[in-house]
């Protein structure tokens, strides 16, 4: 036997799994199961305070009464008329705001002038609860979707404006420069510098600005309203129908999942330029 042969290490056989994978599999695991784990505990923490009568059920209702009641609005239609409804007048109103508030978060970025004309205006705005100005809203705009539409609009504006500010601003002014010295446009440097340092934050306020939608939506419902999830809540609230109003609690915050993730979707698409 030659020497070479006998000092030859052992090839791993290709079927042998690595032991870093093999640790991470069961963690990637748990975090995929993690939110089922979370609503099946809350679930059983629910139904225990039901078992354990601490409050009478027509208070606190039973995990079974409402399903039996989401699946009776739901063969009858309403559940449906409602959440469309208010999911219609959450997407509006988040699209104005948004829309609204980085156009002019923009502008005060690049306009110290323009920003000490207009901050006090916009934080005496944000200082007010909505609730105060909501019926307003409705005698201007009347009882229909422009107002929900509008309140929801005017909740997610502060918010979102303050992270294109932040989000503009937070661009090195080195960085301006070497674009200014390569006779880069104004547009050039808003689309090819701006936009892309500007985006991480920009995206975590419309996050954030997609839930508070939903906030603005139902706020806007519980002043007037003829159908909308708040419009629901406020009728099973006057019957004494816990059940039906832990129905309509449940759809605004899938609305408000459902609004988040799609946020969240794409910022995974835009920037995974980042991922390294």
């Amino acid at each position: 036997m030659h020497i070479h042969t006998a000092l030859k290490r052992p090839t791993p056989h290709p079927s042998k799994t690595n032991p870093t994978q093999s640790a991470r599999a069961p963690r990637h695991l748990l975090r995929q199961a993690a939110p089922i784990i979370g609503i099946g505990l809350f679930l059983f923490i629910w139904q225990a305070v039901v078992w354990l009568r601490l409050y009478p059920e027509f208070i606190i209702p039973s995990p079974a009464a409402v399903a039996s009641r989401f699946v009776d609005v739901l063969l009858d239609g309403r559940l449906w008329l409602h959440t469309s409804t208010t999911a219609l007048q959450i997407i509006l109103g988040f699209a104005l705001g948004a829309t609204l508030a980085i156009s002019v978060g923009y502008v005060v970025a690049k306009s110290l002038v323009f920003e000490a004309i207009v901050s006090p205006i916009f934080i005496a705005i944000q200082s007010t609860p909505v609730v105060a100005y909501a019926p307003l809203l409705v005698i201007w705009f009347g009882s229909g979707a422009a107002s929900k539409v509008i309140t929801s609009a005017l909740i997610v504006f502060f918010p979102l404006l303050l992270n294109t500010v932040v989000g503009v601003r937070s661009v090195p002014n080195d960085q301006r420069d070497v674009m200014r010295l390569l006779n880069a446009s104004r547009w050039q440097i808003f689309w090819q510098l701006e936009v892309p340092a500007a985006l991480p934050i920009l995206l975590g306020g419309l996050k954030v600005s997609a839930t508070l939608a939903v906030i603005g939506a139902v706020v806007g419902e519980f002043v007037s309203a003829k159908a909308g999830l708040g419009y629901l809540i406020e009728r099973a609230d006057y019957d004494f129908d816990t059940p039906l109003v832990f129905v309509a609690i449940v759809m605004l915050a899938l609305l408000a999942r459902v609004m988040y993730g799609a946020v969240a979707w794409v910022e995974r698409r835009v920037l995974r330029w980042r991922v390294k």
